[in-house]
Parts: C-alpha cells; sequence; structure tokens
C-alpha cells in the first residue's frame, strides 16, 4: 500500500477547479475563490482508505507550463475538470489534456485519469453521452464523475474516486476493450488460487473458502453467504462449481464480476495479502524480509517450517509413493515464476530407484538451501506462501539462527541441527564417491550420472546417540592455491586419498599443514577404494603416522564399490566429531552396542557421577589427622576400599563384554 496519494487537477480557465477544492475542505461554496488554492494535506485519519492525500490545483494565470510538466510527473492521479454547460471545455480533454500528460508522464508508469464535470447545477441533461465514448477510446480514464461546486454535489465522492484510481486501480486489472481481466491479473489469482488449495484437488471447499476469507478479509463468511457466491457462479458458469466447491474458472469468474461492477478494490486486497504491488509482481519485502545474522552463526529451518514443508509435499504426492515425480514436482513448482530446482538436485539428495525425490529428498534440499542461502530460502518460502499458510508474519518465522559457534565451543554442547563437512581430496581420489555413497548410491549407479548433472554437495539425515542430524558434504575444487573462505568454513574436514595411487595422499597432507593443522576443527582422513590393492604413499610418513603425530583418528577404510547400498558407518563418524569437536574420540564407532560405547554410557550416567561426587565429599572433606596416618588401620580400611571398587569395575567390565 502506498504511503500516500498525490491528486492533481488540471483544466481549462474558469472550470472550477479551484472552487472544488475550497468546497471539499470549507464544505461550502467560497464567496470569493482565488486564481490558485494552495496545496492542501487530508489526513490518514479522515480518508476512507486511511492514507495521507495531497491535493494540488494548477492556475494557468499563476503557473508556467515547465511547473506544470513538473507537477504531472509528480502527480499519482489527475483529476481533468471541465464544465458540462461548456462544450469547448469538453473538447479541450481530448484535444490538449490528455495529449499533454501522455507526453509527460512515463510509458511504462501510466497514470490514471478522472474526468470530472463540474457546474452541474447550471444544466439538467447529462454529460455522460459525450464523455463515454472519451473514456472507451483511453483505457487510462478509470471514471468520470458530474459533480457541483456551489451545490456540494459528489465532491467527497470525487477525491474518493481520484484516491481509490491510486490504491486500487483498474488499469494493472482489466482490459475494457476485451472485458476481461488482463493476463499477469489471471496468473496472479491463479497462484493465489493453488496457495489456498490446501487439499490440491482443484477446488475450494467450504473450509478453504473459510481460511481465504479470513485470511484476506479478517471475517469469515456465514454458510448462507458462500451458498449464495457458489449460485451465483453457478447461473453464470457450468463448470464454475464442482463438488460444492469453486473451481478455478468461478474462483476468476468473482473476481472479474467485481472489477465490472467497480469493486475492484476487493481483489486488490486480495493481491495485496498474497505480496503483490501495484504491478502484480511480488513485492521485495515480501519476499524477502528482514533477517539478522550475525557471523559464525548459521541458518536452519525451524519445526514449524518443517510442518508446512511436509504438508506441501503430502498436497503433491499424489500417488502416495513417498516421492515427487517430475509432473508432480513441476506441480508444486507451479506456483513459482521459474523452476527452481534443476537436474543436478537429484544427485545432491536421495531419490529411489526410479530417480524421483523422495520425502527425505525433498526435505534435505530446503535444508540444504536453508544453510546455504537463507535469501532464497525465503523467496521460495514466498512463493509457495508460507507466511499466509502458517498464519506467520513472514516468512524469516520459519528460520532459526544458531548461536555463535564459539559459544558452543565454549559450552561443549550444540543445539544445531545441519553440519557441514568440507571434502579435500587430489583429483581422482574419490571424493564424488564419497558424496554420492552418503545418498545410498554405489559405483555402479554413479557412472549412470551424467557430467553435466553432477554437484557438489550431497545432504542427508545421520544418527548420532539417536538424534537426527543432517550432515552436509561439500566436495572443494583440488585447487591448493585458491582456497576461499568458504572452502575453509566447516565443522569437520575429511580429507580423502586414492590408497592405490601413492601420490595422493600428499595433496591431503599438504592442505592440512596449510590450512588446517593449527585450526580447532576436527579433521578425519579416508583411506578410499580401499576394495583395491593398497600400495605404499610416496610421503615421509605414512598415512596412518601422519594421523599419529597431529593426534587425529586413524585413516578410515571407504569403498563405493559394493553390490548394494555403500556402509554409512563413516559418515555417522563424520557427524559425531562435528557435534562434538572437542572430544578425543578414542573410538571411532558410533553403534552404542560395542564394549567401548557402553562403557562411556556407564561412565557418564548420573548414578555413577553422584557415587563419584560423595566419595568425593567423604574423601576430600573428612578431615585426616597425623594420627590417622600412622594408624594402620586407616591404611586397611583404604586398601580395602580400593580393591571393592577395582574389583566391581571389573565386574562391570566382564557384564558388558559378554552382552557385546
Amino acid at each position: 500500500m502506498r504511503k500516500d496519494v498525490r491528486i492533481l487537477l488540471v483544466g481549462e480557465p474558469k472550470v472550477g477547479k479551484t472552487s472544488l477544492i475550497m468546497s471539499l475542505v470549507s464544505e461550502e461554496f467560497p464567496d470569493v475563490v482565488p486564481y490558485r488554492a494552495e496545496e492542501i494535506t487530508i489526513p490518514a485519519d479522515v480518508t476512507p482508505e486511511r492514507v495521507p492525500t495531497h491535493i494540488v490545483d494548477y492556475s494557468e494565470a499563476e503557473q508556467t507550463d515547465e511547473q506544470l510538466f513538473q507537477e504531472i510527473s509528480k502527480a499519482n492521479v489527475i483529476c481533468i475538470v471541465y464544465a458540462v454547460n461548456n462544450k469547448k471545455s469538453i473538447e479541450k480533454v481530448t484535444s490538449h489534456w490528455i495529449p499533454l500528460i501522455t507526453e509527460n508522464t512515463d510509458k511504462d508508469s501510466r497514470v490514471p485519469l478522472i474526468l470530472v464535470g463540474n457546474k452541474s447545477d447550471l444544466v439538467e441533461h447529462s454529460s455522460m453521452e459525450t464523455i463515454l465514448p472519451i473514456m472507451n477510446q483511453y483505457s487510462e480514464i478509470e471514471t468520470c464523475v458530474e459533480c457541483s461546486a456551489k451545490n456540494l454535489k459528489n465532491i467527497s465522492e470525487l477525491f474518493y474516486y481520484a484516491q481509490k484510481a491510486v490504491l486500487h486501480p483498474t488499469g494493472p486489472l482489466y482490459c475494457p476493450e476485451k472485458k476481461d481481466m488482463k493476463p499477469l491479473c489471471v496468473k496472479a489469482l491463479t497462484r493465489i488460487f493453488k496457495v489456498s488449495d490446501l487439499d490440491n484437488d482443484g477446488n475450494l471447499n467450504d473450509n478453504e473458502l473459510n481460511f481465504f476469507q479470513r485470511t484476506c478479509f479478517n471475517t469469515p463468511l456465514e454458510p448462507q453467504a458462500l451458498e449464495d457466491v457458489k449460485n451465483v457462479v453457478r447461473k453464470n458458469l457450468i463448470d464454475g462449481v464442482c463438488d460444492n466447491g469453486l473451481t478455478l474458472k468461478g474462483f476468476l469468474f468473482l473476481h472479474t464480476l467485481f472489477i465490472q461492477r467497480g469493486r475492484h478494490e476487493t481483489t486488490w486486497t486480495v493481491l495485496r495479502r498474497f505480496g503483490y504491488d501495484d504491478d502484480l509482481e511480488l513485492n521485495q519485502d515480501y519476499l524477502f524480509p528482514p533477517l539478522k545474522i550475525p557471523p559464525d552463526c548459521t541458518t536452519e529451518l525451524n519445526h514449524n517450517a518443517y510442518l508446512f514443508l511436509q504438508s506441501v509435499f503430502d498436497k503433491h504426492d499424489k500417488d502416495r509413493d513417498c516421492a515427487l515425480s517430475p509432473e508432480e514436482l513441476r506441480d508444486l513448482f507451479d506456483v513459482f515464476p521459474y523452476m527452481p530446482w534443476g537436474p543436478d538436485v537429484n544427485n545432491t539428495v536421495c531419490t529411489n530407484d526410479q530417480g524421483w525425490i523422495t520425502y527425505q529428498g525433498y526435505l534435505s534440499q530446503w535444508t540444504l538451501t536453508t544453510y546455504l542461502d537463507v535469501q532464497r530460502c525465503l523467496e521460495y518460502l514466498g512463493y509457495l506462501g508460507y507466511s499466509i499458510i502458517a498464519e506467520q508474519e513472514s516468512q524469516a518465522a520459519g528460520i532459526t539462527v544458531t548461536r555463535d559457534k564459539k559459544i558452543d565451543l565454549q559450552k561443549r554442547q550444540t543445539q544445531r541441527s545441519v553440519f557441514r563437512c568440507n571434502v579435500f581430496g587430489d583429483i581422482g581420489s574419490g571424493k564424488s564417491g564419497f558424496l554420492q555413497a552418503f545418498l545410498g548410491r554405489n559405483l555402479m549407479r554413479q557412472k549412470t550420472i551424467k557430467e553435466e548433472h553432477r554437484s557438489y554437495y550431497a545432504i542427508n539425515t545421520t544418527y548420532v546417540y539417536g538424534q537426527e542430524k543432517y550432515l552436509l558434504l561439500h566436495e572443494v575444487f583440488p585447487d591448493f592455491d585458491y582456497l576461499s573462505d568458504a572452502d575453509l568454513a566447516c565443522d569437520i574436514v575429511c580429507l580423502v586419498y586414492d590408497i592405490s595411487n601413492p601420490y595422493s595422499f600428499e595433496y591431503c597432507a599438504k592442505v592440512f599443514k596449510q590450512y588446517f593443522m593449527d585450526s580447532k576443527t576436527p579433521c578425519m582422513m579416508i583411506a578410499a577404494k580401499s576394495d583395491l590393492p593398497e600400495v605404499k604413499q610416496m610421503y615421509g610418513c605414512s598415512p596412518l603416522e601422519f594421523c599419529r603425530r597431529h593426534k587425529m583418528p586413524p585413516p578410515q577404510s571407504f569403498t563405493c564399490n559394493a553390490a548394494s547400498a555403500p556402509n554409512r558407518d563413516i559418515y555417522t563418524k563424520l557427524t559425531t566429531m562435528a557435534m562434538y569437536p572437542h572430544a578425543r574420540l578414542r573410538c571411532m564407532c558410533t553403534c552404542n552396542r560395542c564394549t567401548f560405547c557402553l562403557c562411556q554410557n556407564f561412565l557418564n550416567s548420573e548414578l555413577l557421577q553422584t557415587v563419584r561426587a560423595k566419595l568425593y565429599a567423604v574423601v576430600l572433606r573428612r578431615h585426616v589427622s597425623q594420627a590417622d596416618l600412622k594408624s594402620s588401620t586407616f591404611w586397611l580400611r583404604a586398601s580395602v576400599g580400593a580393591t571393592v571398587f577395582a574389583v566391581l569395575g571389573f565386574a562391570m567390565y566382564r557384564v558388558l563384554l559378554k552382552t557385546r
């Protein structure tokens, strides 16, 4: 909605321009009329549309042509005033004023015109028969109003229509020649219909119509009013109502009817509620609401956003196979001005055997977009109508900005759900295979991927101690001399080398020493292509010795050359290290079943922590005298206590070992 409206009155001398303004302000006809009225401003609380309105007069006697041209360029709407008892002033509308205004306005930003027939009190006939052909000839003319400054007839209505022509213009919506809505208007209303069709059955049922009515006009429709609306459509369109629901044709017909009956403010209210501006383009403020992201913070979708995206998926998954076919995906993105996902997305997330994006892959791609480019995510959510359907202030309400990573390191815990792993390695080391294996694709399936559809990202879920997390793998181009900050910013580094290539490990060692040896980012070495014969790496030390020297976990063997889907344990280990970068994990297993994991869980249990705290309290707080230290009884008790504790610990270890 505009912040204000500027109305300019032009016309031949002595047609009553100034009188109209003064009659509006004083609510009486002035005895003395000056050549020109000063610019007046009507406050927002006085106008029907609650928008400040500036009214500007023009006088040929007091103003130059240059001043007139400047006023025309600043005006939002121009009222061309003529006297109904003066034929010459009517002729001047088409011979002088409309051409003059057209020459001094931008062709792309059309200024609406209002024809004003003043002095209707001096004649008994109407000038509408003469004016109607002019209105049909010029599409920029919004309406014509006959009024009388002397009798105060239609004065308020005149300025209301002028204000309405700016705030609710007919031009972008309707073509008078074709007597139909313009293509851009049809396109915008079609998107609104599809967003409002919550079950995607092609009809707006009573619940959906009520939700739409409440969203746009803050009040639901009574059952009888709903039925009356559908009856109007039934009488005029055969296929306007189907299964007692309003079809797209019926929806468009209703808005055409509103516009034809002069109620285009109804259509504009709907358009603006769904984010459209005066040019029927989605407003930038709607698509990109403000969102502050401090340094070292990441962006994730919150629970409400995931629920909304799940409902969108369910709405378009018509065959209920938990995957989106190409047709279903096109239908989902039909409310977008372009197709946002290209063929590379199918190689970034999980797909089924037919290559269709699965439910998990769909959510993963949204998670990836939010993490890498949150502004694009806000834009996409805007196209889907998130703020409207989820009844939120804006799309920003669906985004969580995580806290600074430094705070996570200090507190040794994180609330983040998405972790980034940058994958480094020389050409041919197996990086791409490592990414695709994360999506469950073995070497045979990877060979079917076209080079132009290749993706340098892969994202999927992993489970760390029962918690679902997203791991985002990013393959970094192997250009050692030009690694950007984005290449280095991550939660964990994965260094991949080919065990069958004697020169492959050297690249990983150089990258680690150059960029990560002194950083706090955890690193893991991956010995790829472990199905091939291992050769000695032509480096100063073996990969295992290198890892020991730099306090890294030992190299992890990996291959994607398997009959079925590759093993996913390595990705769980990566996510665990990303979640707990401060911890030195002696065991790289996260299965929660092996002896080490069970012992770790037992040692970290609340029961053992409580017992240990009480023992410390007894030993440290108890006053031990010199006599106690010399007493053999004291030392005997201490020895027995230590022995019992050791026996219990060994017994617990044996029990856990048997369980394993």
